[in-house]
């Protein structure tokens, strides 16, 4: 049998030792603006219930949920439980569509393959019961409801890892990342947008990373959809809005054209993107466009109230934009939205959140507020490689390695390097007495900064060699006198 090579699935990677120190320099640097705002941190199941999962991001969004099928015997199960009662129910124009995808003469899974899809549909809560995390924030409503008793609210809680979705993998996106979100639940105060903002900007600041900070609200959505006279349209609109980046004005147009907008619908839609001026003043225009819409103006005023304590605790290093084409298409948004974008590369979202008064319900716990936002860190980790903004120290690796010419030498440093790992100095030895040309290349290889070289003299003396591997300076020192060194 022929040796199968080696590979991992198509959106999945591997990180090497230099990869994961700088992707812990950014999760340690989101941990660390967290824990200052107060937030605590959880962790919940890979995997949840389908049925948790289902319904909560929309259309689009439950295509992308990675489905686990059930274990045991499954095909035999399936197939005398369910499978053969169900096909003896189909009725005759569905097993026609059934026998023709399935016609190796006349194969047509070109024409019925989306009704192929549809009649199998019932048989999937047969087939798959689980399903891994599409992303964090469903997870940490199941969580809420299930802990209630045991929680304080408002109850600020962060949360640091993978999720899955079944997406097209490209640069910026793959099929298993990591996400840091940060959420509150049980309080509705603006204030708490504000901070989240706070967060992002922070975060974004300490990894000298320049962001813009987009800002809308779902109600102002409404009120846009209101102004058109198309609220029986309103997810077309937002599904269509929230494609802007990628395909523009014209190809929001059309989609919404295709949709049933009209000519002047969209014209009403297009005055709120053209608004120009500060923040404040587009929020202003906004609110005269609005007309008798009492949603769309709650959703204005929100977004001045978060603007306003912005302004109250100081100013920010990113920058503040009102935008009404930020739609972020899912569907438990009730409130502010808020994204974050890189200004000086080609990338999509760095980030984004936004408040779901709604989503504890979909548990049985109703009149729980919530609002958080969310890291793309494998994305932040492409813009900081692309701008070489990871700094040295996120690089750190064995701070010194002790080399030797024999088994005495080894003996002899043993105990010392231990010494040196007491005082929290990253400390290798070289496992085997080799030639010294193929240890120093080790050293060059891994980039340890300092080596200490053990021969019959130093240990002697005690006076140990201790190399400077960027400069190529050797000075005689004992091992206390080393220490001190790097510890300086």
């Amino acid at each position: 049998m022929a040796k199968q090579k080696p590979s991992i699935p198509s959106g999945t990677r591997d990180f090497n030792p230099e990869t994961v120190a700088k992707r812990r320099y950014i999760f340690e640097t989101i941990r660390t603006v967290f824990e200052k705002y107060g937030y605590q941190p959880i962790e919940t199941p890979s995997f949840e219930n389908l049925s948790t999962l289902t319904g909560k991001y929309g259309d689009e969004g439950d295509k992308l949920i990675f489905k686990i099928l059930n274990s045991g015997n499954l095909i035999a199960d399936v197939s005398s439980q369910f499978f053969i009662p169900f096909m003896r129910e189909l009725k005759d124009k569905d097993q026609e569509i059934i026998s023709s995808v399935f016609d190796s003469k006349n194969p047509r899974e070109n024409i019925y393959i989306e009704e192929f899809g549809e009649i199998f549909k019932p048989l999937l809560k047969h087939i798959s019961e689980r399903a891994l995390r599409y992303d964090l924030t469903v997870p940490f409503a199941r969580y809420v409801v299930m802990h209630q008793n045991e929680i304080t609210f408002p109850f600020r809680r962060y949360q640091i890892q993978p999720v899955w979705r079944a997406d097209r993998p490209q640069k910026g996106r793959y099929r298993e990342f990591w996400q840091c979100d940060a959420d509150v639940v049980g309080s509705d105060s603006l204030i708490l947008e504000m901070e989240l903002v706070r967060i992002y900007d922070e975060v974004f600041s300490q990894l000298k990373l320049p962001v813009a900070i987009h800002l809308n609200n779902r109600k102002i959505l409404s009120g846009i959809a209101e102004a058109m006279n198309a609220t029986d349209k309103f997810v077309d609109i937002t599904i269509a809005i929230d494609k802007f980046d990628k395909v523009g004005l014209q190809g929001v147009r059309q989609d919404l054209h295709n949709k049933g907008i009209s000519e002047s619908q969209m014209q009403v839609l297009e005055k709120f993107f053209s608004l120009t001026g500060t923040e404040i003043e587009k929020l202003e225009k906004a609110e005269g466009l609005m007309g008798d819409s009492e949603i769309g103006k709650l959703g204005i005023l929100e977004l001045k109230n978060v603007l306003n304590y912005l302004s109250l605790s100081g100013t920010t290093n990113s920058e503040i934009k009102i935008d009404f084409t930020l739609a972020r298409g899912l569907n438990y948004y009730t409130g502010a939205i808020i994204e974050v974008k890189p200004v000086t590369v080609q990338m999509g979202s760095l980030g984004g959140g936004g408040r779901y008064d709604n989503l504890t319900g979909m548990f049985g716990l109703d009149g729980v507020s919530g609002v958080g936002i969310s890291f793309g860190a494998d994305r932040m980790y492409d813009v900081l490689e692309d701008l070489k903004l990871f700094p040295e120290e996120s690089l750190k690796t064995t701070q010194v390695l002790f080399v030797c010419f024999d088994e005495k030498g080894i003996e002899f440093a043993l105990p010392l390097a231990q010494q040196f790992r007491k005082e929290n100095i990253s400390t290798e030895l070289y496992p085997s007495a080799e030639k010294l040309k193929k240890q120093m290349k080790y050293a060059n290889d891994k980039k340890i900064p300092f080596v200490i070289v053990i021969g019959d003299e130093e240990m002697k003396s005690g006076k140990l060699a201790f190399k400077n591997m960027n400069s190529g300076e050797q000075r005689l020192l004992s091992g206390d006198e080393i220490i001190s060194e790097l510890k300086k």
